[in-house]
């Protein structure tokens, strides 16, 4: 039998944002995986101890950054929205219900003027990375390693050619360094090297956009062609867990910052992986001499 429904009323609840969140939610899974609290200390250089007024606990930035970037926010103005209404977001954030949401432009300007220019982002990256090593989630045994490109905002029809230096490879220098210290451990003199002048510097002719001279120019089969930049991603191989990230110019190839990447996991995260897996397009002899 079809009824009306009674006239809506508003009534009083007693209830806690934690009985509003599903026990699955994926907010709930990190909260009870990582330990965000070390944030506070590692930008605590970039805050004045003693001076200006109280700032906003860089532990909730951090994290509503966090959720802009695993839920696909795609702008702060949104993700400000998106937490005023949004019970798992706050409770995230440790945010009671009416308790008023940072302004957007506090958030941006916090990135930009505040966090950019340091290494921060990189340090709560590998603390989480140790975090997950700790809890047995990562092991380093074995690595995979690829590339995505990442498409620039820039037109390709407006490119203009200059002339970059190839440079030397990262492998082919440590060659180098090893013929040299051979030599110097037999008592030789150390080989004469190319002068290096404008001249005999290895050049290349190179696509450069103007709006974004950062990017580089992909140009591979199967793949689109344009400004571009590659995210060279390394996971483990047990869970799938990321354990670096570090980001190229798209003209770059996968084969050469891999050595400097990998070694750095193994310094930093004290790693001694037995096997690493990678496609064909690092089938170099840089890679194969590992």
């Amino acid at each position: 039998m079809l009824k009306e429904p009674s006239p809506h009323q508003y009534q009083f609840e007693t209830i806690t944002l934690d009985e509003l969140v599903p026990d699955d939610h994926l907010v709930r899974q990190i909260d009870a995986t990582i330990d965000f609290e070390f944030i506070r200390e590692a930008v605590a250089h970039l805050y004045c101890p003693d001076n200006g007024r109280p700032a906003i606990d860089p532990v909730r930035l951090i994290k509503m950054m966090l959720l802009g970037y695993l839920f696909g926010v795609p702008s702060e103005r949104r993700l400000v929205k998106e937490i005023q209404v949004n019970v798992a977001y706050r409770w995230f954030l440790r945010m009671g219900l009416t308790e008023k949401v940072p302004d957007a432009s506090t958030l941006s300007q916090n990135r930009i003027r505040r966090f950019n220019n340091s290494d921060v982002f990189q340090q709560i990256f590998d603390h989480v990375v140790l975090q997950a090593l700790g809890q047995g989630m990562a092991n380093g045994r074995v690595l995979y390693t690829d590339s995505t490109h990442l498409k620039a905002d820039a037109n390709p029809r407006k490119a203009v050619n200059k002339l970059r230096p190839e440079g030397v490879s990262e492998y082919f220098t440590q060659l180098n360094d090893a013929v040299e210290a051979d030599r110097k451990k037999r008592e030789k003199k150390p080989l004469p090297t190319a002068r290096k002048t404008p001249k005999n510097d290895a050049v290349k002719n190179t696509k450069v956009s103007p709006t974004d001279p950062e990017s580089g120019f992909m140009h591979r089969d199967n793949k689109p062609k344009g400004f571009f930049y590659l995210d060279h991603r390394t996971v483990d191989g047990k869970h799938g867990i990321i354990m670096d990230t570090h980001v190229t110019p798209g003209n770059v190839h996968d084969s050469q910052p891999f050595i400097g990447r990998l070694e750095r996991q193994v310094e930093r995260f004290g790693l001694e992986p037995v096997a690493v897996g990678v496609d064909a397009g690092y089938f170099t002899a840089a890679l194969c001499h590992l």
